[in-house]
């Protein structure tokens, strides 16, 4: 039984550490949650938000998200598109449904001291 355990306790560490945080960002969409996000901003973000474009300090981007996810209560996500093959880039694709619309958001993120964050949002409807 021990033995057991102790597989099951190894294969649940080993998913942990290897989560993608294509995934985390995704789930942190799913759950609308401006601050959970927030923990993966960079200092600033580039966001694109229904054809309104800047670069955000993460406090102002948080604060952005959080007015997005009132205005727009998540229902589910899916992830349609990861690039994870280069050490230092990484890039998502995930669908949003919200209570009011369904988007298509993009977002890049870039290894700073051997952690990922996003440098960059794009939330546009999705006409599909």
């Amino acid at each position: 039984m021990k033995k057991y355990l102790s597989i099951l306790f190894l294969v649940v560490v080993g998913q942990t550490a290897f989560a993608d945080i294509i995934d985390d960002v995704a789930q942190s969409f799913k759950n609308g949650n401006a601050k959970s996000l927030a923990q993966y901003f960079a200092s600033s973000i580039e966001l694109s938000m229904l054809n309104q474009e800047d670069v955000y300090s993460s406090a102002q981007a948080e604060i952005i998200f959080k007015d997005f996810f009132q205005k727009n209560t998540p229902v589910s996500t899916r992830v349609i598109h990861k690039v994870t093959s280069n050490a230092n880039y990484k890039f998502g694709v995930i669908l949003l449904s919200t209570s009011k619309n369904n988007y298509r958001i993009s977002y890049e993120l870039k290894s700073a001291s051997g952690k990922f964050l996003i440098t960059q949002v794009r939330i546009e409807e999705n006409k599909e």
